[in-house]
């Protein structure tokens, strides 16, 4: 495993800037996930990492050694690409065996390996076929065998799910959650735009957002206490509700923010928001609810259980204590957010009062 330490790295391409001097610390064993919009930096900053591209200004280090200089085959990475990058007259043995083949690695040792990863990955009825003949799923799997076998510090990943359909993203999630678990000592780097992915399979998160990083925490941190408003609407499906205007004034803020669980349907005559639904969703287990409350969006109330009315019905909501995000104009947290926003409960309860709840709603 490798301990990965980025100072100051900035990359540039002619005039323009893509990676604006990064700090970052990546832990030995850790698996690590970069994620942001399109176009924030993340796949330039993986490539990198592998020697892949050329930093412009900053250090790269891998264990307290600087690698800026060191070309990828030495680095102790394995790299597996989105497009798969299989050898299509090779069959699934000779794809995964190849780099072994060109380090003069023995044949006894070659099949030990192969086989071993191929049985990691349960793949070892297809070792004699050609890639035509696998599923976009299988062929992952063979990518991610042949990186195995090289016994790498450092596995980056770049998008590899993105070519996948629904339930093949879903099963080999799994199976690299599961990679893993299984090799503790391999320090795990991987790119993706998919949120969902990031929150399911890293141990910490780095969001990007213009070539910077906006925040870098594990999936719980960057959940509930954000600490800016581009990671509270990035990080969360469905986004986070935001409301401005009147609405955030009443909390003494520019922008608030609360997630659609936090909310609840309240029968108190005068609720802290009312409106109209006007779009409904049933994902079975969950319901989600849009409704007009006269904000320049729908907000958005998520449900577990039975569907609670229909479109042209109207709602009255109120949020759960202490779960308000408050954000000011510069987009930054008001006070704390989350639970310790003691605040914002506060203020909750006194526009409650003001509103007339016959009961406390806190």
């Amino acid at each position: 495993m490798a301990h990965i330490q980025l100072k100051s790295i900035s990359k540039s391409f002619g005039a323009l800037e893509v990676i604006k001097g990064i700090d970052l610390e990546i832990r030995k064993g850790e698996f690590m996930v970069f994620v942001g919009p399109s176009g924030c930096g993340k796949s330039t900053l993986l490539r990198l990492i592998s020697g892949l591209e050329q930093i412009s200004s900053g250090a790269l280090l891998f264990d307290g050694e600087q690698v800026n200089n060191l070309v990828p085959s030495k680095r102790g990475i394995a790299m597996v690409f989105q497009s798969y990058a299989l050898y299509p007259h090779m069959t699934v043995y000779e794809n995964m065996a190849f780099g072994m083949k060109l380090a003069n690695t023995t044949k006894a040792d070659m099949q030990a390996r192969v086989r071993s990863a191929a049985q990691l990955l349960q793949i070892e009825h297809l070792l004699e076929r050609l890639p035509k003949q696998l599923s976009g799923g299988q062929r992952q799997r063979v990518a991610i065998g042949r990186a195995i076998v090289r016994d790498p510090r450092v596995f980056l990943f770049d998008e590899p799910l993105s070519n996948l359909d629904a339930a093949l993203r879903v099963q080999t999630r799994l199976e690299i959650a599961k990679l893993h678990h299984d090799m503790k000592e391999v320090t795990m780097v991987y790119v993706t735009h998919d949120q969902v992915e990031a929150m399911t399979l890293a141990d910490r998160i780095c969001v990007l957002r213009d070539g910077l990083v906006e925040q870098v925490g594990t999936p719980t941190e960057l959940y509930e206490r954000p600490k800016s408003l581009f990671v509270a609407g990035f990080i969360g499906s469905p986004k986070m509700n935001f409301l401005t205007d009147h609405f955030a004034a009443e909390f003494d803020c520019t922008t608030l923010g609360i997630r659609p669980e936090h909310i609840e349907v309240t029968d108190v005559e005068n609720a802290v928001w009312q409106g109209t639904i006007i779009h409904t969703e049933d994902l079975g287990s969950d319901h989600f609810l849009f409704v007009d409350i006269g904000a320049s969006e729908p907000f958005v109330v998520r449900q577990n259980g039975k569907l609670l009315g229909g479109i042209g019905d109207q709602l009255r909501l109120r949020p759960m204590a202490g779960l308000l995000h408050r954000f000011g104009a510069d987009g930054r947290p008001v006070n704390g957010v989350g639970k310790e926003n003691k605040s914002c409960v506060q203020q909750t309860q006194t526009i409650g009062d003001a509103l007339g709840f016959s009961d406390k709603p806190f």
